[in-house]
């Protein structure tokens, strides 16, 4: 760790933007600081004092612990790692996740779930001081990683609807469904502030706007969390990445050689705070109860091994009493020297590690550290407090707490009330572009339609990543989803025949086109790409279309701004509808105008690949479509 990190700057801290007065810093003109507590439910002491009640019971926890038992709450593995599930009890395992393609060994629908959860947790309160596991999964729309779940859009598309009450409580449904099928502990919400579309994880990101971030993130923790965090009905949030993940610099991957991806987030101070730093006040007053330090680095220092900002911004400053969480395999990144990266991180404030193969070894070697006197007690026990803490804040050691998830939420899994929350969702994220000649709505009556494009009949490419498997996949991905192409057959009636061809041939004679299409699924590094120009596939099918001499109305399902190239010019009407989800019925709503369209855009769109990076407070700002443009009917 450089000089200027491993003790706080109070000059630089004193120029840059102080945190107690964050609330004007938006890189939005006249932004500021909002809450949506006055619509996202009842106030709740935020930041330290959110957890300060339980101090007292957990010091007494805290007390009675051995060393092992200590560094055995620091230590979290991947389900898919333990090869023998004594390893709990044999390690006295803190946590256990999921990662996005760790299922139960049974299966993958919520009774295989609700088995391996509650079979983890008998094991653990096998333990001499019986403290139940927190288990964490990848819920980032909903609980995306299980069949039959609710997907909901994306944070893209989120973003592009403006309201927190409805994030709040596509929050509460996640949780709701999470529950039901056991674990405890969502890695969710993430609010990346993306500054550059061609990072993979963009569609994350609410919006390149940090106010919006903090608006719509704090409603993703208060609905996740709930009123109380002991109601059986909510999970724990982990707000994420912190912080710099959405400002990564071009070819400063990491070990792999990303492109951007986990590489070095290259700024001042000031800019880091005003921009990426700034959506965190609003998730520790809102009481989030965990945060996920960040794999990037900050000017050539991993974030994950820096003390300034995990420890005197994060926890001092801004308040924050829950605990940290390192990203997957993260601290491997922060030096060479397994064990020298350990030490560094957890003497900069990380709590609790995500090892999910290596528990055994970072156990042994976190062990020898503190024993070398390398990683004080006084750390290890301010992390195991904050641990249990929150623990307790959840119930978990209370004499009435059992692993069993409660039969109502069972009952709700998949619902056709939770379906169609998802689905107003979808309605609200979309964003017309375009819509000339009144191609629409799409009037009643039509003799035919003709569909096409990729992405027409294609749930995978409709749902995106960490959907099932963690990079998503293409195909009928999950149970009980509607693809737009099923969605356009419903809305327009047994009086207008249908007709489908993927490269848009067999379109004379049709009243009207139909093409959709985007980007296959993808998540974090395998998205990144230099060039967002359409597909070519994509691009000829809205050509062949056209050729046809109909209307043609585009409808894009991507994970970002695309290059629209000819394909602007030759679609009479342009809709973006991000990665919307199972729930292909809020694409028919819209296009047909059963509900006019309200989306607004919460990124700049631009023009070239020559415009990226491009955002809303540039000097040279002329995107094609600027943010916040939205038309509708």
């Amino acid at each position: 760790m450089n000089a200027r990190l491993s003790s706080p700057p109070r000059a630089a801290l004193m120029l840059s933007v102080a945190l107690a007065g964050i609330a004007a810093a938006s890189c939005t003109p006249g932004s500021q600081i909002g809450s949506t507590a006055q619509n996202a439910g009842p106030a709740r002491a935020g930041g330290a004092g959110a957890f300060a009640p339980y101090d007292a019971q957990a010091r007494r926890l805290l007390a009675q612990m051995t060393l092992a038992e200590k560094i055995g709450q620091m230590t979290q593995a991947d389900h898919e790692f333990i090869k023998d599930p004594a390893d709990v009890q044999r390690y006295f395992l803190g946590s256990v996740l999921s990662g996005g393609s760790s299922d139960p060994a049974s299966g993958n629908n919520p009774r295989d779930w609700e088995g391996m959860y509650t079979n983890y947790q008998r094991i653990a309160v096998g333990t001499r001081l019986k403290i139940p596991l927190l288990y964490g999964v990848d819920a980032v729309h909903g609980h995306n990683n299980v069949l039959g779940a609710v997907v909901f859009p994306h944070n893209i598309g989120l973003g592009a609807t403006r309201n927190p009450q409805l994030v709040q409580r596509i929050g509460q449904i996640t949780a709701d469904e999470v529950r039901a099928t056991g674990p405890n502990w969502a890695f969710a919400p993430c609010i990346c502030v993306p500054r550059d579309e061609r990072w993979g994880r963009t569609y994350e990101g609410f919006s390149e706007d940090p106010q919006l971030v903090s608006t719509l993130g704090e409603a993703a923790v208060r609905g996740l969390q709930g009123r109380s965090l002991n109601d059986p009905l909510t999970v724990l949030a982990s707000s994420k990445h912190f912080a710099g993940d959405g400002a990564t610099s071009m070819g400063t991957g990491g070990p792999d050689k990303r492109f951007l991806d986990q590489g070095d987030a290259r700024m001042d101070e000031a800019t880091l705070r005003r921009i990426h730093i700034f959506p965190y006040k609003a998730a520790v007053d809102a009481g989030v109860g965990s945060i996920m330090p960040s794999y990037n680095s900050w000017n050539g220092v991993k974030v994950s091994g820096i003390r300034y900002l995990l420890t005197d911004v994060l926890k001092g400053e801004l308040g924050f009493g829950g605990f940290l969480i390192s990203d997957y395999r993260a601290v491997d990144q922060i030096d060479p020297d397994y064990k020298t990266a350990i030490e560094k991180s957890i003497n900069a404030g990380m709590d609790m590690v995500m090892v999910p193969d290596r528990y055994p070894e970072f156990i042994r070697l976190l062990t020898e550290l503190v024993n070398e006197n390398r990683v004080p007690m006084s750390r290890i026990d301010d992390a195991v407090v904050r641990i249990l803490r929150v623990k307790i804040a959840m119930g978990l050691m209370d004499p009435s707490w059992t692993p069993q998830p409660d039969a109502a939420a069972r009952s709700r899994f998949g619902s056709a009330e939770h379906r169609a929350v998802a689905r107003q969702a979808v309605r609200e994220s979309m964003v017309l572009l375009k819509n000339d000649r009144g191609a629409l709505p799409i009037r009643s009556g039509l003799r035919r339609i003709h569909v096409a494009g990729r992405s027409a009949d294609n749930l995978g490419f409709q749902t995106g990543g960490w959907t099932v498997d963690w990079q998503g996949k293409s195909g009928e991905v999950m149970p009980g989803g509607t693809t737009v192409l099923a969605a356009i057959r419903k809305a327009a009636g047994s009086g207008t025949q249908v007709t489908f061809a993927q490269n848009g041939t067999g379109a004379a004679g049709a009243d009207l086109g139909v093409v959709v299409i985007g980007e296959p699924p993808y998540a974090e590094g395998q998205g990144d790409r230099a060039d967002l120009s359409l597909d070519p596939a994509d691009a000829a099918s809205v050509a062949a279309m056209k050729a046809a001499g109909i209307p043609v109305v585009v409808v894009l399902i991507s994970g970002r701004p695309m290059i629209l190239g000819p394909v602007l010019e030759q679609a009479d009407a342009l809709v973006a509808a991000w990665l919307p989800g199972t729930e292909g019925d809020g694409v028919a709503d819209v296009l047909f105008g059963a509900y006019k369209p309200t989306g607004k855009l919460s990124y700049s769109w631009p023009a070239s690949m020559a415009q990226i990076p491009i955002n809303v407070g540039d000097a040279d700002y002329r995107p094609l479509f600027p943010f916040g443009f939205g038309l509708t009917y």
